[in-house]
Formats: C-alpha cells, structure tokens, sequence
C-alpha cells in the first residue's frame, strides 16, 4: 500500500531539520525544506505525480537525490537516508521542535553541552537553572522555554478542527460503506466547529450494530482498539486520535445526536430548564414521567422544550437558551452566503501558486471577488513586496482583470511596525483598493504597549482590516497581550473590518470575541489567509467560528455583492 503524501513531507522535514543538527550545507538543509513546502502545496495527490512523471518537472524537487527519496518513500515508506540520519540522535529529540523558540542551532547545543535529548530532561534542567549560563540562552530564554513547556503539555492530546474534521470524514465515509446503515453523523466538539478537538464521536443507527461495530475496529487507520462492545466502541486511529463509535435505534437517533453533540454545559443547562417543565431528558429521549415524547428530529426536541431550535455550533450555553426560551435566534451564516474573499498570498511573495493560478482557482470555485494581499516590504522572511514589485503586482492584476469575470482587489497585508506605523508611505497606501494591517513581530510588548500600537495604526485613514487580531497559533503560540475590547469599540468608531482568520491554525478573532463585535455593530470578514490553493478551502472554518459567534450574513463584508464590497472600502479613504 503507497503511503500518502503526509507522510512523505513529514520525512523530507526530519531529513532537513537532521541535516542541520548535523551542522550540514544551509542549502542542502533548505533544499529538503524547500521540497516539504512545495509538495504540500501542490494541488495534485503524491500518487498522481509519481506515476506521471511530473514530479521530476517540479521545479525546487526535479530528478535528483530529493526525488529519489520522495520514490522511496512513497514505494516503501520508509528512506534509507532518513534511517540513517535518525540512528544518529534520540528520537525523543524531535519532542523539543514542538517547543516555541528551540530551532535546531539551540536544540543541538542543549544536545552537546548539557546532553538534553528530551522534553522532561529540558524542564528538569530549567528547574535547576542551567540554561542561565549556557552560550546563547539566558534567563529570559529560560523562562521562555518553561512557559513553552508548560503549552505543549496543555495542549497534548488536541488536534485542530482541521485534522479531526477530515479524520471524521473518512472514517464516516469508511462506516457509510457497511450494509444496514440507517443513519450517520459526526457529533461532538467536530460537529460544534469547536477550533481544537480531543476525540472524534460518531453516532449510527443500523440493522444490524454488531457488524457496524466490527467493521469499525478493523478501520485500515486504527492503530490501536480501546474497547469493541455492543453499543460503543473506541480506536485510537494512526494519527493519535482517539474516536468513539455509538449505536442506537433508529426512534432514540435525534435525542442520541443532541445529547451527545453537546456542550456538557449546554446539556446540563437544558436539563434544568427541562425539570421545571416536569419533562426529563437524556440520550434516549424526552420523558413525561415514563412516557417518551415522541421527537422526529433535533429541532422538534427544542420545539418541545419551548426554545427556538439553536444550531450545534450555538450550544455551549452561552446565553443561547436565553434567547430561545424567547422563541428567537439569528439566522446564522453559511458557507454558502461567503460570496467572495480576501487575504490570499501569491508566489510574489510567500505563497506557493502563481498570481494567475489563485485567481483561476478562485474564480472556478465561484467567487465573485478576491483580494490579493501579498506580505509588505519590511516581511523580508516572506518576501515582502518593496514599491517597484508592486507595480508590476498591479499591472499583472489589471491584465488579469480584462481576462476574468471575478472582481480582482489590491490589496497587502502590511506589516504593522512597533511604533504603529504601517509600512508604506501613505502615498502608496493610498494606492491600494485595501490594507490589510497585521502584527507580525515583537510579540512581547506589554498589553498597554500592544493595543497603543495597534490603535495607532487603526488611526491610519488607509487601513482596512484588522488581520488575526491576537496572532495566535492554535496549539503552538498563546496570542499576544492586547486589549480587545479596546480594539473593538475603537474599530467601530474607525470603520475598521475586523478579520475572523479562517486558517485553522489561527481562528482568530476567536468566537467568543466575535459576540461582542457584533454586539458593538463592527463589521467582520471571513478571510482564509491562503496560501496555497487548498487554503481557499479554509473558508469553511471561519465560517465555523463565525457561527459560533452568532454572526449573521450581514454581519460579514464578504457575504455582500461585490459592487457594495467596493463602496464600503472607498469609505474610509
């Protein structure tokens, strides 16, 4: 069986990060690196370029030792160079590249000096300060490195929204093959859109349990199988998730799938508001004393408990079953309703498709505008855009427009300098149809220090959006401090948009702050920070976190028709 193009850009990213433990030519380190990158943007599955040939025609990987490899892989899943580079260090020293700030320069002096080759050795050696001392770190390295500790440590066992889903997906699409089948859905924190997930849930209602059950733990992708039972059963698939499989009759399926996609909070809130009706409810139903009410789907369980049906991403009572206890709630937004986007980079400065191959691709996936905002002139680590090749930029774009249906906008997404300034002069900002201003450095300024910063270039009549507000990275980077409050109540006054950033690694602004935007009346936009063509697909996660804010169609830029999208980013100018 071929292994699948994860696991051969994993591989290529250990052979380059070996190379460089090994103190290797940079460029053959970046050679590896390079070819990770590029194979994870390429459109086309790793099967496709193999068998064909095109992998060789590839510029940045071609016909020689990385193709090799990638052959090798993809054939064996395994590489001799890569087993033998391995042999050569611990493998729990790969455990340290999780940690925010250890690249592997520092990794190998920790390696050498103090013979550190593990993440609980790394923590013992901070509890007795012997980083204090060592060439190249410091106290406040050392504290640092506690604190990225202490986030891998929280966040083990949690996977993005993004990884679950598509888990969930196969594995539902794998279930739905079984004979019997009745009904399917994925519940829990995956069917809420929560941003980081711990297990996957899938319900089934089927004929005949049993052999859904067995079907389940002999799953091509399981790595190990928990509990096989009657009614539940629990794998740990490959990539470290844990899912759980339930089966229930088909009468008691609605009442299974509320109850066991959540929130435990929602779920405990209900069940009070549900006592002083005199009705009792679980997983098997809604009871009168012991005469089940007859319920046909989720929403007729909320109609018979007196609530407005809340949609699952709305259930984690947060004052929703308020508001449907008054026999109202938003009409929430869809994907569907996403009319357009902004914030797409292009291999102009670090995307990896071509100016030409994103606006295709966009076009052919039906929007009717995008806004190309590659990175400003100071990202020199992502080949920031200085005024000349901006130009050219342009003159590209206003060729491409005579070609393409699709509204093309100008944009950048400028870096927002340490003294709040943006970074182009205010005659070229003026230039663009947006700008898109972003925090991409000196994270640790104090919060007073971050929001003045921010707020500052918020003044600037040419700033649009508000790009990943708090700069997090879900899983591998705590936000910066800032005031968002603050920011918010400020971007109203400014007619700034504030940015919901769809990658699933950033989500941000997160849900819970996306309430009080809307409640301050400030127009967002779901943005999918893409770049690469499969990052246009991201939309949909932003789209979950907006529905988990409660946001409407019309409380999003990017649902509006393009003509009205043009006159709201001239208001500002």
């Amino acid at each position: 069986m071929k292994v699948d193009k994860n696991h051969v850009i994993k591989c290529l990213r250990q052979i380059a990060v070996l190379l460089e433990l090994k103190n290797e030519n940079i460029f053959k380190v970046r050679a590896f690196t390079n070819a990770a990158r590029i194979l994870e943007g390429h459109p086309k599955d790793l099967a496709a370029l193999v068998e064909t040939g095109e992998l060789e025609k590839i510029k940045g990987i071609g016909s020689g030792h990385i193709s090799r490899i990638i052959h090798e892989l993809y054939d064996r899943g395994e590489s001799k160079d890569l087993d033998e580079l391995s042999r050569e260090f611990p493998a729990s020293l790969f455990d340290l590249f999780q940690i925010p700030g250890l690249g592997a320069k520092r990794i190998k002096v920790l390696y050498e000096k103090l013979g550190i080759k593990s993440v609980g050795e790394l923590e013992y050696a901070c509890q007795e300060n012997r980083l204090l001392e060592l060439e190249g770190f410091g106290a406040r390295s050392q504290e640092k490195i506690v604190q990225g500790i202490q986030q891998l440590k929280k966040s083990a066992g949690h996977y993005l929204i993004h990884v679950a889903a598509e888990e969930s997906k196969r594995l539902a699409t794998y279930l739905k093959k079984q004979k019997g089948i009745l009904k399917i859905e994925v519940a829990g924190s995956i069917r809420r859109a929560k941003e980081v997930i711990k297990d996957i849930d899938i319900l089934v209602s089927a004929k005949n349990p049993a052999t859904v059950h067995e079907a389940f733990v002999h799953y091509p992708e399981t790595e190990s199988v928990i509990a096989h039972g009657d009614t539940k059963s629990s794998i740990v698939l490959k990539s470290g998730i844990q899912c759980d499989l339930r089966t229930v009759r088909e009468d008691e399926f609605p009442y299974a799938l509320y109850y066991f996609t959540g929130s435990k909070e929602h779920n405990v809130a209900v069940r009070t508001f549900a006592k002083k009706k005199g009705i009792k409810i679980n997983e098997y139903g809604l009871f009168r004393g012991s005469r089940r009410i007859v319920c046909k789907d989720e929403a007729d369980i909320f109609e018979k408990l007196g609530f407005h049906p809340i949609p699952p991403e709305a259930r984690e009572n947060t004052g929703e079953l308020e508001l449907a206890a008054k026999r109202e709630f938003p009409k929430l937004i869809e994907e569907k309703d996403v009319r357009g986007i902004f914030h797409v980079h292009t291999a102009d400065s670090d995307g990896l498709v071509s100016l030409d191959e994103m606006i295709d691709a966009a076009e052919q996936a039906g929007f009717e505008y995008i806004g190309v905002s590659d990175h400003s002139q100071s990202a020199g680590y992502a080949n920031g855009l200085e005024p000349k090749r901006l130009r050219l930029q342009w003159k590209r774009i206003d060729a491409l427009q005579k070609r393409h249906k699709i509204r093309i906008f100008k944009g950048i997404e400028s870096d927002i300098l340490p003294d709040g300034k943006l970074d182009y002069s205010d005659s070229i900002l003026a230039e663009f149809d947006f700008v898109i201003g972003a925090v991409h450095s000196r994270f640790n300024m104090s919060e007073k220090e971050m929001t003045q910063r921010i707020l500052r270039a918020m003044g600037n009549r040419y700033f649009t959006f508000f790009g990943h507000p708090t700069g997090r990275l879900l899983l591998g980077r705590e936000g910066y401090a800032v005031d968002l409050v603050k920011i918010i109540d400020a971007a109203k006054k400014a007619n700034v948009i504030m940015e919901i950033n769809a990658n699933p690694h950033r989500l941000d602004l997160d849900w819970r702050m996306c309430q009080y935007a809307k409640k301050q009346g400030v127009l967002m936009s779901i943005n999918p920070d893409a770049h690469s063509l499969d990052g246009l697909n991201d939309v949909k996660y932003g789209v979950g976190t907006a529905r988990k804010g409660w946001l409407e169609s019309g409380d999003v830029l990017n649902t509006f028709p393009a003509a009205q999208v043009e006159k709201i980013l001239k208001r500002r100018r």
